[in-house]
């Protein structure tokens, strides 16, 4: 792993005997004691997660706003400052480039937290549509340090060390201030990736180090635990959020990922705006679905899932539910197949897995209950 990036929080990872592996091209912690427990102790208590290899792409000038609004499929236009919003980017076909949080900072500074393994390229695409608007764009990413601060006891742990124009409990979903934590200057959003209440806080590289010791420290009494890739990815599963390269892609829009509720057909323009329209004209075909797998282990991604001979799908994501003690699923299906307690077939080499339609999101969502 000797030609892979490294966060600002790397010797603190190794000084807690993390395993380490490669993802989008840094070597990150996988998991510190257990998977299980991590996740678990996210669900319960609090964790935190360095999640510094996330991509920081800067909008700033006269039409930051305009342009937001135009590469991104949600509606930016009608944001108030210190919201964030959660929206998919798109090609001109339809299919998705990436989803990332549009942070709105000022009128003329629009911020976006794009996913690691597609910085490079989203970088490149928003240059590439930069066309006549009155901006100038930035990738940003080495001058941010960013931790995920996540579970139902977040909001009274960081409480008591936020110093800031706004006290964190009041502080919306979506929502983000600036202030100081630890006495360090921050920018705080009370989101996350986890379906848990909790917050992302972001910082310069320099002092992150110093967030993660002195929450690891403080938050004792919570029983704050590190939590790694590994629960970080068992936590969005249990919630179905989606993980770029696996539940969506260049080759899958949005309305069949159930992403409905961020694109904003209604605007006057946005890239693959009419793309989508001919989609949802032409009626969707396949959307993303839950599966309880009844027999067989894990499915992998990529797998085909079948009605008996006909294949009418494929696997996106399969793990363990640590919540419900359950193999569980998600795939696309033909809309046909999708009805609760349709039974279908996955099947991967000479494996056969067997599969019930169940609802989503496996595990109640929390995140956004206490603050609107």
């Amino acid at each position: 792993m000797n030609n892979l990036k490294r966060t600002p929080l790397y010797e603190e990872h190794l000084k807690l005997n993390a395993q380490m592996i490669e993802f989008a091209g840094y070597e990150m912690p996988l998991k510190y004691s257990s998977i299980k427990e991590e996740h678990l102790n996210v669900r319960h208590n609090v964790g935190i997660f360095d999640v510094s290899h996330m991509g920081e792409i800067e909008i700033k000038g006269k039409d930051a706003i305009k342009f937001a609004d135009y590469i991104v499929t949600n509606s930016i236009l009608d944001m108030k400052l210190s919201r964030v919003k959660y929206t998919p980017i798109c090609y001109e076909h339809g299919g998705e480039v990436d989803d990332i949080f549009v942070y709105k900072i000022q009128d003329d500074f629009v911020l976006l937290v794009v996913n690691a393994s597609n910085y490079g390229k989203d970088l490149n695409f928003i240059l590439e549509h930069r066309g006549s608007f009155d901006v100038s764009i930035e990738g940003k990413t080495n001058e941010y340090g960013e931790v995920a601060i996540q579970g139902p006891k977040a909001e009274n742990f960081l409480k008591k060390y936020f110093e800031g124009n706004i006290h964190l409990e009041k502080l919306g979903y979506f929502k983000s201030t600036s202030g100081k934590l630890f006495g360090i200057d921050v920018l705080i959003s009370r989101t996350g990736y986890t379906g848990e209440d909790g917050f992302e806080v972001y910082s310069k590289p320099t002092d992150i180090v110093k967030i993660w010791q002195e929450t690891l420290e403080k938050g004792k009494e919570f029983n704050i635990l590190p939590a790694g890739l590994g629960a970080r990815d068992t936590l969005r599963f249990e919630v179905c959020y989606w993980l770029y390269g696996n539940d969506i892609d260049e080759t899958t829009n949005p309305f069949e990922a159930g992403q409905d509720f961020a694109v904003k057909l209604d605007k006057e323009d946005f890239i693959g705006k009419e793309a989508l329209k001919k989609y949802l004209e032409g009626g969707i075909k396949r959307k993303l679905t839950g599966f309880k797998v009844l027999k067989g282990g894990v499915p992998r991604h990529g797998m085909k899932i079948y009605n008996e001979d006909e294949e009418v799908g494929y696997i996106t994501s399969g793990n363990m539910s640590f919540v419900r003690n359950e193999i569980l699923a998600l795939g696309y299906v033909k809309v046909e197949h999708r009805e609760v307690g349709t039974k279908l077939l996955a099947k991967g080499g000479n494996r056969t897995f067997e599969l019930e339609v169940i609802d989503t999101p496996f595990v109640e969502v929390r995140a956004g209950k206490k603050n609107a």
